[in-house]
């Protein structure tokens, strides 16, 4: 599995101390060191089962310089809300755990990444 995270966000470093504490075998990916391309967003997406702007942080100041709460929310501006984030990766709702079995979900409770460690067997020692 993988998380991507912010180590300065608390939900990712609570999220990280529960895959350690079950045991999950996880690789790291510090996302805005490492962002993820628009291939990479439309593949989480489609394993999140969300549209773009369902995983989008809009409180960020970055958001408001772009005047996100304004784009539109529809199909024919998908692209549009990808491209953003993929230039502006802080934009993106953290952390983000894919799993081997090819489901991903957005961690931000205790409880969805307890699911996320059940759906990966939880076992196996940590890369990150």
């Amino acid at each position: 599995m993988e998380i991507w995270l912010n180590p300065a966000c608390s939900k990712c470093r609570s999220a990280v101390e529960i895959l350690d504490e079950e045991g999950a075998r996880y690789t790291v990916r510090r996302y805005l060191e490492d962002p993820p391309d628009a291939e990479d967003l439309r593949g989480v997406l489609a394993r999140l089962g969300l549209e773009p702007w369902d995983i989008t942080r809009t409180q960020e100041a970055e958001a408001g310089e772009l005047g996100l709460a304004e784009w539109e929310r529809t199909d024919a501006a998908r692209e549009r809300w990808i491209a953003a984030l993929a230039a502006h990766p802080r934009l993106i709702q953290r952390p983000i755990i894919t799993a081997d079995d090819g489901s991903a979900l957005v961690g931000r409770s205790e409880e969805a990444v307890r699911e996320a460690v059940a759906r990966a067997g939880g076992e196996g020692a940590s890369d990150g």
